[in-house]
């Protein structure tokens, strides 16, 4: 905890940019009756019936400083997609000398993703760009991306999608006008906070050691 609570307080540095990712599954819905439109006076109508059109995948990385994140859409969430979505991450900081990744634990979220889906060279070069920083057990709150998640669920994710390419489209939208904006995340729990309100589990560090 207390290394993501350090990281956090550090100032923006281009070359070693804050980037925080998480990921989410999606239920994809369609309508079994085509909604009513919006109209002068009477407000948008759907039928109570809906069809499930399976799920996919949104994997979100978000710089908190900087006001920027990277939304996309996959029909899985394997290792594949994992490290296709990290070396695009890397293009898109093609200037920073290291990336310092906030993740959480899965089996996937690791440096050997790389090399299950490029070549060794490749997979060597990329992992080469981040340095990897792991939320604790039961603590992925302390992973920002879970706000950007939280605020694409709600100004995005709000109504019924039925299929992955429209959610697709629907969710760069949603990143463009985020991005334009540089909606950035300001985060205020810090080390010294968490010594003082979390104590007893310290002590409990302690006790046990």
């Amino acid at each position: 905890m207390e290394d993501l609570l350090d990281l956090y307080e550090q100032p923006y540095d281009a070359d070693f940019p804050q980037v925080c990712f998480d990921e989410r599954p999606c239920q994809l819905i369609g309508d079994v009756v085509v909604p009513l439109p919006v109209r002068p006076g009477s407000p948008f109508k759907e039928d109570y019936a809906y069809r499930r059109n399976g799920t996919c995948c949104v994997m979100v990385a978000v710089e908190p400083l900087r006001g920027w994140r990277m939304v996309r859409v996959f029909r899985r969430r394997t290792k594949k997609e994992y490290a296709r979505f990290m070396k695009e991450l890397a293009q898109c900081c093609p200037h920073a000398k290291r990336i310092r990744l906030v993740q959480d634990n899965l089996n996937t979220h690791s440096a050997g993703s790389f090399y299950e889906v490029f070549t060794p060279d490749e997979a060597h070069r990329l992992k080469e760009k981040f340095e990897f920083h792991y939320t604790p057990k039961k603590a992925s709150w302390l992973n920002m991306a879970e706000i950007e998640l939280a605020a694409l669920a709600k100004q995005c994710l709000d109504r019924r999608i039925g299929d992955q390419q429209t959610l697709t489209r629907e969710v760069r939208s949603w990143e463009q006008k985020r991005n334009h904006q540089r909606t950035t995340i300001s985060w205020r729990f810090t080390t010294n906070q968490a010594r003082t309100t979390m104590a007893r589990h310290y002590t409990d560090v302690k006790q046990s050691s």
